[in-house]
């Protein structure tokens, strides 16, 4: 995958069947690991499909994409081939904090 620059905290459209409840992924691998043909990347659902019920904050940060506010769904991760993730939208380089949190959250690092 030389030559194809992929950044922590950037964020894809979501090329695959499910892009209609998770329209973008959140790439969370480590840059020091560009090298992989896989990137490790959370689900990003919009808050209006939970109306009655709130997501864990700690869990499922919520950050904006293109003026919508979306959660992360944390304990979805998984791997995606880096030739999916051709659509970049945005970075949530800002929201680093809240998005490591919530991932030493599922691995156990508090």
């Amino acid at each position: 995958m030389a030559g194809i620059l992929m950044g922590r905290f950037d964020i894809y459209r979501n090329p695959g069947k499910s892009k209609q409840t998770i329209p973008y992924l959140l790439d969370v691998q480590s840059d020091s690991i560009s090298g992989l043909a896989t990137r490790i990347v959370i689900p990003l659902r919009s808050l209006e499909i939970f109306q009655v019920v709130q997501p864990p904050a700690d869990l499922c940060p919520v950050i904006q994409v293109e003026g919508k506010d979306y959660f992360l769904d944390t304990a979805q991760l998984g791997a995606i081939p880096v030739k999916e993730l051709k659509d970049y939208v945005d970075s949530a380089q800002g929201s680093q904090l809240r998005i490591v949190a919530a991932l030493d959250k599922v691995f156990g690092a508090y």
